[in-house]
């Protein structure tokens, strides 16, 4: 018996990088995942791994700054499977520019995709999750929303709305038995880990770069069935970064 048997797991932006991996712990553990992405398909060895597990998965063209495409997606993943149990928020973007030259079309752009994008998934699937004894929504911020590099203002602000926008649907939902959580990831490195640096795993009191099987787990973790008493909450996992305190020499 797998933890997460013909449940049905929406993953955004699920085709790559940190997405790709939580999609495919999910897999492992049996349930139907629906991919949305706005690439037309996954990449080659996410289609190998989708080939090789237990249970159905898919993957759909959905653009989230599209309100409409959002409630097609939904009505045809319901319409498919009869319900869904889990959202995980994954899609987002960033553009890093002056706060002096960045064109407000572009603000609204990352703010659209990253914040108004989490809102409007959330708000649909929570219209299904309600009629199906509730579910578990998470939401993928930032550490960003707590601490910042230059020229990053949309993309910080987009992550630190996603941690408002989380406790205050962790409150509106709990009628319905829906949780909904956050995770903050730090460095997650989603290219060549043999590639980082000694000195990229040193400065982490954890000793090194976080990996997407890092951020994987803690969504299983935070959809777990037992764990139902967890809501409302931001997970930061980060190697201890937003705690060390740094002095220059």
């Amino acid at each position: 018996m797998f933890l997460y048997e013909k449940q049905v797991v929406i993953v955004t932006g699920g085709g790559s990088g940190i997405g790709q991996t939580i999609a495919q712990f999910y897999a492992n553990e049996g349930a139907r995942v629906v991919i949305w992405d706005k690439e037309p398909n996954p990449p080659e060895n996410t289609r190998r791994f989708f080939c090789k597990s237990r249970e159905y998965i898919s993957s759909d063209l959905i653009d989230i700054t599209a309100p409409q495409d959002i409630v097609i997606g939904m009505e045809a993943i319901l319409e498919k499977w009869g319900h869904i149990d889990v959202l995980i928020n994954n899609a987002g973007l960033s553009i890093d520019k002056s706060v002096y030259d960045l064109p407000v079309e572009e603000w609204d752009y990352v703010l659209n995709t990253n914040l108004r994008g989490t809102f409007l998934c959330s708000r649909e699937a929570a219209k299904m999750m309600r009629y199906n004894n509730g579910g578990c929504i998470v939401n993928i911020s930032s550490t960003r929303a707590l601490m910042s590099e230059s020229h990053t203002e949309a993309y910080a602000a987009s992550k630190g709305g996603i941690l408002a926008l989380t406790h205050a649907m962790a409150i509106s939902l709990a009628a319905d038995h829906i949780t909904v959580n956050a995770i903050s990831p730090g460095w997650i490195e989603t290219y060549d880990y043999s590639h980082l640096k000694v000195s990229d795993h040193r400065q982490h009191p954890s000793g090194r770069v976080g990996k997407p099987e890092d951020i994987a787990r803690a969504c299983l973790y935070l959809t777990h069935p037992e764990n139902d008493f967890i809501t409302g909450t931001n997970l930061v996992i980060d190697g201890g970064m937003t705690r060390k305190m740094i002095y220059s020499d």
